[in-house]
Formats: C-alpha cells, structure tokens, sequence
C-alpha cells in the first residue's frame, strides 16, 4: 500500500524530497505564497511528470507551459518512473504570477531523489493475460486469480531433527528451502539516500505467530547464512543491504488455516525518512504483498493409489497376504506397520488421513492424525513425518473425543457440481448427530480445521445410528468410465432382503450364511429362511434403510447425484446396545485401489457352489471394468466391529485440478 506522500515546498530556501518510482507525490504550494499571487507556474526536469488537478469532478491534466490559475482546490502531482542516478538529481520548479507584475513574485524550487522499492514474490498469474494490473495487496480464486502461496512447513527434511521443520527458528539444511516461498526486495537508487533512510521489513503480531522469514544474510549455499528475522516474537527487521539491489527471503508457513485465521497472511516494507534530527521518522512508502496459506487437500478413493498402509497383528497374517497381493496387483507400494510398532491396534484407518499440500513451486503428502489416539498414536508421527511428508493434528483442549473422531469416519467424495456450484477437489464427508440432536458429533477442533480449508466443503452425515459410528460403514465411491467419473455406493438392507426373498423363491432357502468361517471363535451358520423369518432382524434392518436413505437423500442434494450415480450393495446389519453394526461382513467398507477393489469377504448363503452376495456384487460392480477381489476379514477385523477399509489406508495421487483455481 503506497501511503500519500505531501511534500510542502518553501519559498525561503530549497526542499528536496524522495520519491518511489510510479507513486505519486503531491506537492503542497500553499503553505507560503507572496502576496498578489493570482497565476502560478510549474516545470519538471526530464524524467519528471507533473500532473494538474483542479477538482475532483474535473480530474488531471498533464502540466505545460501555460499559466494556471491559482485556485484553493489545484494540487500538483509528481510521478517519476525511473530510478535515480545520484540525490537531488531532479527537481521541479514553480514560480508564482500576477497579472500586475512581468515578472515572477517568487520561485520554489523542490529537488527530488527517486528510489524504486519493491517486495515481490510468485503472485501465481499464469492464467492473467494482463499481469500489470495484479494488486500484490488482494489475493484472488479461480482460473484468472492471482496471490502468492505459502506452504506449512509441517515435514522434517532433516533426519537428525526431532521436531518438524517449522518448530524451530534455524534452517538445518538447504532442502528446507524448497518447502518455503521466496520473497525479494528489490531497491534502486543511490546508496547514500540510506545514509539517513531505512528499509523496514514488518508484519502484523497476529501474522507472526503464523509465519517465519528467513534472510539470506550470507552464501546460499551454508544453512548458518539463513537469519531468522520475522516470526512469533519478532516484528520487525531493518534491512541490512547485503547484496545490493536484491535481498532475498524466505518465508515458511506455520499455521493451517483454522478456526479464526483466515489463511491470509501480510508482508510489509516501509521505507523510512530519518533525515531530520528534530523529528521522529516518517514514513515514506510501503509495499505489501499478501500469502494464503495452502489448505490441507483429502483425496478421493477414485484417485490413483501410491502407496497402502496396513498393520500386522497377532491374528491377521492371512488378511495381510491378501492385501499385499492386491497392492501388487494394482502396482503400488506396500507399507507395514509391525506389532511392535502398532502393539496390537490394526486400526490404521482410524488413526490417519492422507492428503497433501500445494503450492505451484512444491507438493508434498501431509498426514492427518486423528485425535483417537489408540496404540498407533505414535505411528505418523515417527514413522510417516519425515523429509517432503508433512504431519498435522488437532487435540481437543477438554478431551473430548468419541469413537466419530476416528478417521474411518472422514471420507471426501470424487469432484462433483451440486446446486450450480463446482467441486472440482469434491466434498468432505464426516459423520454426526442429526440436526437439532444431541448425539455424539465429531469433536469441534476437526470440524473447525476441515471446515477452514475452504477447498473441500464438508457435508456432515447421520451416523449416530451405527455402534461404531463411521461413514465408512455405508458408503465409499469407485471410479467409472461414464458418467460422473465414478458410483457411489451405498449400504442396502432393502437390496439384500430382496435378494434373498428371490433366492427362498427359488427353493434356496436352506442355504446357510457363515459356513466356512475360520477362527478362534465358532460362528454359528444361519439359513435365508432364518433370516426371512427373523422379525426382530426385519424390522431393525427397515430403521437402518430409513437411516441410510435420510444420508441418499442429503449426498444426493449436497454432491448433485442421481439414482443413475448410486449402487445399492446388498447389507444387513443388527443391533447391539441399541446401536448397528453389521450383520454379516460389511461390503460397502473396502480397499479400491484404481480397477483392483478389496472387499470383506461376506460368507453369504452359497448356492450352485457360489455365494449369492459376492455374485450380486460382481454383476454389480464389474461392468464398470472393476475387479473384484473378496478378501477374509471376519475373525481379524469383522468380530471387531471393523472391515478391510478400517485396516487399511492409502496415499493417493494429488488432483490434477489446482486447488486456487476454484472458487469456494
């Protein structure tokens, strides 16, 4: 912001003045003016322009060689565009007239020095045609905008550190900097103007607890050249002039956006008139430029697969082969966490999200741990943080954390368009109470965190009904080659009493669910006709579809689908301590890693030597080009109210679409 620079000449003796390159200065003539004085003259040196503005409503005209007349509403307006070579190298000279007298009654004369000063950055104006008019002070979304990006520097480039990169005020090593956005000072001029003048770098103390600058104080190939000079407790830093016309900074972020930041952060530099012994500084000019902090991005299960996380256990070899089968299929990386390092807790979905960050110089993964805080608490921390893989969390203060807070219940949808409204990144989707209840919520700091990324709208669904309460449980998206892009698909009771109903029509109802189980714990079989018959079962399945169909009904509206977008997957669940969970292995609740789909093996009625559930999904599913592969959790995660999703996790390719080319 370049503040409004008056300069009152003298007719007594001389003034000289500095002025910035392509700012105005308004030039005061009024403050001692002879007596008689109807006319007034003005000239510049070359270089100098000279505006006239008479009034408001008449504007400006470009100064001659022509008399004006001396009204109490003309300003004069000084702009240089060009740097100066030595002080007072310029001037402008005016002289006052009366119509009574040939000759001048007065002259006064003002010597200017021009300085140019700017504090530019990436300002990310690929897509502007007209780059001269971007206002470094405004950031601006989608396709035209423009604004300079700061990452959180949440990873740990150097191993040898405890804490991640942004908790200390020391750069350890040079690949730190590429997580940091660059910002220069550029200033020409000459060098003995800042025998008496000051460059000062400055922020606000709100935006200092939420970013760090560095200066390159030395050679940029030594990490001990790197000065931390704003940030947290320090406000301001005179620029020393180290290398001449360029000063460069670095600037890392500290903060996510949250609850009550707004992700905008400002950078000042004030150039500072200390000329005069008698009076305290002035100020001359100030350039600001404006940094939003990149929001943390989710990433739907129909983006490609990087990278599968899963935990062994005590029990779960067989499950573990399987997954690892399936990784290879699909041609990705497999990571496992051992018992000693997970002590047992095979929830891997529950404890961590993965997304990512971005900004158009550097993307890197960020890993969100959840607030549960089982024994996998330390896994992301020390095993995932590390160099280009960030790590973020949010604690309640209270401890207040719920079986909503673990992270199977947070889920993000492929980009959809819902009520004329574009989500090219898709929406969050996370589980709660029903509107105006008082049931279990996901605890406010998580919803306060996703809600303030912007990019993601969160839609918080009904999921107080389930015993362990995820969204996971009924639903999860698979890609497609039509329509939208992908299903979603939904967990239906009223599918798989149908398709029983039709298999009993048939003469199948003596066939049993279950048979074939393997673990510790006998699992009794169950017949269709036992399960048709089951009034109890009936009825508490219809409460779950009106449950699930309250959720189709808000996905439907809030991501713009239609019944063509939904596949009903055939589930039953049942009821314990008046919550649900499910009956038979939960399908909905699987690994899709591109065409290559993991699904709880569901140990359903067999009929012609095949299950009528794991037949029922295929005719569902693989027309879409998907593979099915049904993989046996029901000892090591379904007796444990979980399924092959809630033992796995994946890091996924980013979007291809740039998150600041929306407009939220």
């Amino acid at each position: 912001m370049s503040l409004q620079r008056i300069v009152r000449v003298s007719l007594e003796h001389p003034t000289s003045a500095v002025c910035v390159a392509g700012v105005e200065t308004l030039v005061d003539i009024y403050g001692s003016v002879p007596e008689g004085t109807e006319m007034f003259e003005v000239y510049g040196t070359p270089g100098v322009d000279i505006y006239i503005c008479r009034s408001v409503d008449r504007g400006r005209e470009r100064a001659d060689t022509r008399r004006w007349h001396f009204d109490a509403g003309s300003e004069i307006i000084v702009v240089m565009n060009s740097p100066s070579n030595d002080l007072n190298d310029s001037h402008v000279q005016i002289s006052y007239h009366s119509s009574r007298e040939s000759l001048p009654l007065a002259y006064a004369v003002l010597y200017l020095t021009c300085v140019d000063i700017s504090l530019d950055c990436d300002l990310n104006c690929e897509g502007r045609q007209d780059r001269s008019f971007v206002d470094k002070r405004q950031w601006v979304w989608g396709p035209g905008g423009y604004g300079a990006i700061l990452l959180v520097n949440c990873d740990k480039d150097n191993l040898n550190c405890d804490e991640r990169d942004n908790c200390d005020q020391h750069v350890h090593c040079l690949q730190d900097l590429e997580d940091m956005s660059v910002m220069v000072l550029r200033t020409q001029g000459p060098a003995a103007l800042f025998d008496d003048h000051r460059l000062v770098l400055h922020t606000s103390s709100y935006d200092a607890q939420r970013a760090r600058v560095f200066h390159a104080c030395g050679p940029e190939d030594s990490c001990e050249a790197y000065r931390h000079v704003l940030g947290q407790d320090k406000l301001s830093y005179e620029v020393p002039r180290f290398h001449g016309d360029e000063e460069h900074f670095f600037v890392e972020g500290l903060s996510f956006p949250d609850a009550g930041f707004t992700g905008l952060i400002s950078f000042h530099v004030t150039l500072l008139d200390d000329s005069n012994e008698d009076f305290s500084e002035s100020p001359i000019f100030t350039d600001t430029v404006v940094f939003r902090v990149a929001p943390w991005i989710m990433t739907p299960s129909t983006l490609p697969p990087l990278e599968v996380y899963v935990c062994r256990v005590r029990n779960n070899t067989c499950f573990v082969d399987a997954v690892a089968e399936l990784v290879r299929k699909a041609g990705c990386k497999l990571t496992i966490c051992p018992q000693t390092e997970n002590r047992n807790d095979r929830w891997i979905q529950d404890e961590m999200e993965l997304g990512y960050i971005q900004a158009p110089h550097k993307t890197f993964p960020v890993v969100f741990d959840s607030p549960r805080n089982g024994e996998l608490q330390d896994f992301p921390y020390k095993r995932i943080l590390g160099p280009d893989f960030g790590y973020v969390t949010r604690e309640p203060r209270d401890s207040s954390v719920s079986g909503l807070d673990s992270f199977g219940n947070l889920e993000v949808s492929p980009p959809v368009v819902a009520n004329g409204k574009e989500y090219p990144l898709g929406r969050i989707l996370f589980g709660g109470n029903l509107p105006g209840s008082s049931g279990r919520r996901v605890t406010r700091v998580v919803r306060d965190f996703l809600n303030a990324q912007k990019v993601q709208s969160p839609v918080e669904l009904f999921v107080d009904w389930l015993a362990v309460g995820h969204v996971d449980e009924f639903l999860s998206f698979v890609p497609a080659p039509d329509g939208k892009g992908f299903r979603m698909l939904l967990a239906s009771p009223s599918t798989c009493l149908r398709l029983f109903q039709e298999k009993r029509k048939w003469g199948h109802g003596r066939a049993l669910l279950f048979q074939g189980v393997r673990g510790a714990q006998p699992v009794n079989t169950v017949s269709i006709n036992q399960v048709l018959s089951n009034e109890s079962l009936i009825g508490y399945n219809k409460f779950v579809q009106s449950c699930i169909d309250w959720n189709r009904e808000v996905l439907k509206r809030e991501l713009g689908l239609t019944e063509q977008d939904i596949i009903d997957i055939p589930q039953l669940f049942k009821t314990e301590r008046r919550k649900a969970v499910a009956f038979f292995p939960d399908l909905v609740n699987m690994l899709v890693l591109g065409q290559h789909l993991g699904i709880p093996k569901p140990f359903g009625p067999v009929i012609n030597g095949r299950c009528c559930l794991e037949e029922k999904v295929r005719s569902l599913l693989e027309p879409l080009g998907l593979h099915c592969t049904f993989i046996d959790d029901f000892s090591s995660y379904h007796m444990l109210h979980g399924e092959v999703h809630c033992g796995t996790n994946v890091r996924r390719q980013p979007f291809a679409f740039k998150w600041w080319n929306m407009v939220p």
